[in-house]
């Protein structure tokens, strides 16, 4: 008998992480991280990376949306939604607020017990990363961020303190969020986000990349073998950002392109799932000369830390022209250098193509390439919200991109047979963008009284997209 719905045990969730929406970032003995000095970015500025925490200066993530004060109210929301399971992280530095101590924060463990258990009380499952861009500033100043090989002993302690600590109350875990952002060199937020690195005078870009990438591989690895010992029912995942890249035409030059640019999105997901470097890896290392630190052993330690899944976010798809070039790409927006215009599909206020057929084919792409469950843990539209006449948000925009991508999803589980553990928009409640820094960027489908300056008095209102969800959570995906 074929299927014709979505598994009865799939998973309907939120995603969110914590350093765009818990705030508390020095409460509870919690330790500054990387994103704790990336400044706003609104009015068209990019966000900026500081040295230190400038006292004149705003810090959007620093209270963010104060889910740290607030979880309890906003975790009865989540349930009222009709949550099955909900995606956050764990904050590093409020684990271990250095990062290289010998032993952790209690009070910052203490907190996630608090919240995982509210989630537990309502039945709704936690899905945690480990690192979403939550890297212990000390980690980065003073050893380089995963340019340094130490860095992975301090990553492992870390994730063996959480898996022992929450091993009854968590069984879904990701290693590293977007591990594969950093492949765009060109951008400084993407390396500092992802792996604690700057770049220096003379260095080669791709060179260093791959070294603090080897060791973030050696990290999720030994991770997920630590995770297995303690407890071997732990789901344990990997995640990406996806962004399938096009072909402009059926030239064959342009298909070439599309074939060596996703490349830079395939490698990470590459190594993780497969459990070794692939050719065309190997072959960029030896063409540029880069001594990316592997040792002896290290292919053991890869090939014994695969994962059992493979999470990614989709928010877009990108096209290329061989003979294309731009000084001025918006890589933000997965743009390359290459990149062109897609005529056949539109874009957001922010430039961010929307794709919903693009979302089938990276799950086949996905599926078909490494075959292992897959999860969809990010997805959503950024748009400005405003209030009707009648008080109300009603995200009509939001609720249509949504229910188009949840059909191209619902197509390729059903028809075409890719096994699919859940799906978790992004930014259930409004939080920090991380791009840009805004609260006026908003996906969540729970408002939060919020500006880019820092002003508003934090409540919470249910969006139009909030009722959908619910009706769409309630038929599990049969009534969009």
């Amino acid at each position: 008998m074929s299927q014709s719905t979505l598994p009865a045990d799939f998973l309907w969730g939120g995603a969110v992480a914590a350093h765009q929406f818990e705030g508390g970032w020095n409460a509870g003995g919690k330790g500054p991280s990387v994103v704790d000095v990336l400044t706003a970015g609104a009015h068209g500025k990019p966000r900026r990376i500081t040295a230190t925490i400038e006292p004149d200066e705003y810090y959007p993530n620093h209270e963010a949306i104060d889910f740290y004060h607030q979880f309890e109210s906003d975790i009865a929301l989540f349930a009222e939604l009709g949550l099955t399971c909900f995606r956050t992280s764990i904050a590093w530095s409020r684990i271990f607020p250095q990062g290289d101590e010998d032993t952790p924060n209690e009070e910052g463990l203490a907190f996630y017990d608090r919240v995982f258990d509210t989630l537990l009380k309502y039945g709704i499952e936690p899905v945690v990363t480990l690192s979403h861009f939550e890297l212990p500033l000390h980690l980065a100043r003073h050893y380089g961020g995963f340019r340094n090989r130490q860095v992975v002993e301090f990553f492992e302690r870390f994730a063996r303190t959480c898996f022992t600590r929450y091993r009854d109350k968590v069984k879904w875990w990701m290693t590293f969020n977007e591990i594969n952002n950093q492949m765009n060199v060109d951008n400084p937020l993407f390396l500092w986000t992802n792996s604690g690195v700057t770049l220096d005078d003379g260095d080669n870009g791709r060179e260093v990349m791959f070294r603090a990438g080897h060791h973030e591989l050696l990290a999720s690895a030994r991770a997920v073998a630590i995770g297995r010992e303690i407890n071997p029912e732990f789901r344990i995942g990997a995640m990406i950002a996806a962004v399938p890249v096009y072909p402009y035409s059926c030239n064959p030059d342009d298909i070439m392109a599309a074939e060596i640019a996703n490349r830079d999105r395939f490698f990470f997901g590459d190594v993780q799932v497969r459990g070794h470097y692939p050719r065309y890896a190997l072959k960029e290392f030896e063409r540029g000369g880069f001594d990316i630190g592997i040792l002896d052993g290290d292919a053991e330690i890869l090939a014994n830390g695969t994962v059992d899944y493979l999470g990614f976010s989709y928010y877009m798809s990108n096209t290329v022209k061989a003979d294309a070039h731009s000084e001025t790409a918006d890589n933000l927006n997965g743009g390359l250098s290459n990149s062109v215009d897609n005529p056949y599909i539109g874009a957001s206020d922010w430039g961010w193509p929307i794709d919903p057929v693009g979302l089938r084919y990276t799950l086949n792409t996905l599926y078909n390439r490494y075959d292992i469950p897959l999860f969809i843990v990010e997805n959503g539209f950024g748009m400005v919200d405003e209030k009707d006449s009648d008080g109300h948000f009603q995200d009509d925009a939001r609720i249509a991109y949504l229910a188009s991508h949840i059909e191209q999803m619902k197509e390729a589980v059903i028809y075409d047979g890719v096994e699919l553990i859940g799906y978790t928009p992004w930014g259930i409640i409004d939080l920090v963008s991380f791009t840009t820094g805004e609260m006026k960027k908003r996906y969540g489908m729970i408002h939060v009284d919020r500006d880019n300056e820092g002003h508003g008095s934090l409540a919470r209102t249910p969006k139009a997209s909030f009722e959908w969800y619910q009706k769409v959570i309630a038929t599990n995906g049969d009534v969009l």
